[in-house]
């Protein structure tokens, strides 16, 4: 009788369906349908790819419209196809450097002298920064002399530096340890003497030694401001190493662009200049992620 009287104080479809379904026995009602899953983690899975792609498009977007202008300009007359020609023909160039040898060779010549002038500047400026930042006396003593060279343009010296050294390996190897230096050694003695001092003070409470207190406290504190002078002087060391290759060398890129544009070869010597970019870019990439690797115990702000 309760159940009657339920079903007659609905109204409409639902009613009657809801009043079948509670009149039926166990064994033949419907089965209640189990929860759709999935749909929580596919929504912000597709965010998450949406804003990747977003982004890459973002990043993009600059350099495609500049690589569309590029090819645009000489086709339309804007500019002197002869001095700047299309992008298509600098990427045909730069495929044939490839395929005969010489991008190879001239790559390998120039990154073994800018890698081996940038290791000698961080082994000598690292420990010299944290030298002088740490001991004031040093700083008071090698101070007027840092002021002195730090303000003399590296490419100035150059020709002291073939003078006295030859237009061979040497020389140009230590121009660009001359010029990676000073980045990293001033970077390095800032962060040392920026070290937050409370730390400092509660490190000597607990009687760390010296080499203890530049491990646990100083070195890692001083990370993001270093690796911004070490990324510095790694591109230092790419724009100064061709800039001495086209004074004096027979090999590296920037004797393939020099070379490029005495023999009026323009497609050859736009290539090497997109190769020194994509070296840099590639060259900073890889230091940025070493710093992150350094840099774990920092928290993300």
């Amino acid at each position: 009788m309760s159940t009657t009287v339920h079903v007659e104080t609905e109204t409409g479809t639902e009613a009657e369906a809801t009043a079948v379904r509670d009149l039926a026995p166990p064994e033949v009602r419907e089965p209640a349908r189990p929860p759709v899953r999935g749909t929580a983690k596919a929504t912000p899975l597709a965010l998450r790819v949406l804003r990747v792609l977003r982004a890459v498009a973002l990043r993009s977007a600059a350099i495609l419209a500049l690589l569309a202008l590029w090819e645009a300009a000489p086709r339309l007359g804007l500019v002197d196809a002869t001095f700047l020609p299309p992008v298509s023909e600098v990427a045909r160039a730069w495929w044939e450097l490839l395929g005969n040898g010489q991008l190879a060779e001239h790559s390998k010549a120039s990154l073994a002298r800018s890698f081996g002038g940038f290791g000698i500047a961080v082994a000598v400026a690292v420990p010299l920064g944290l030298l002088i930042g740490w001991y004031r006396p040093v700083a008071a003593l090698l101070g007027p002399l840092l002021e002195v060279f730090r303000n003399t343009a590296a490419l100035a010296l150059l020709p002291v530096f073939v003078l006295l050294l030859g237009i061979g390996e040497t020389s140009k190897v230590s121009i660009v340890v001359y010029a990676c230096v000073w980045p990293i050694l001033l970077n390095t003695i800032s962060a040392v003497g920026n070290a937050d001092p409370t730390l400092v003070k509660l490190a000597r409470s607990m009687d760390l030694s010296t080499p203890k207190l530049f491990q646990k406290v100083i070195l890692p504190a001083s990370v993001p401001v270093i690796f911004t002078g070490i990324r510095l002087a790694g591109a230092v060391s790419i724009l100064v190493l061709v800039a001495a290759e086209m004074i004096g060398a027979k090999a590296g890129l920037g004797y393939l662009i020099n070379a490029s544009q005495f023999n009026f070869a323009i497609p050859q010597m736009y290539a090497g200049i997109i190769t020194i970019s994509a070296i840099g870019l590639a060259f900073n990439q890889v230091l940025v992620t070493i710093e992150r690797r350094l840099s774990t115990w920092r928290v993300p702000s």
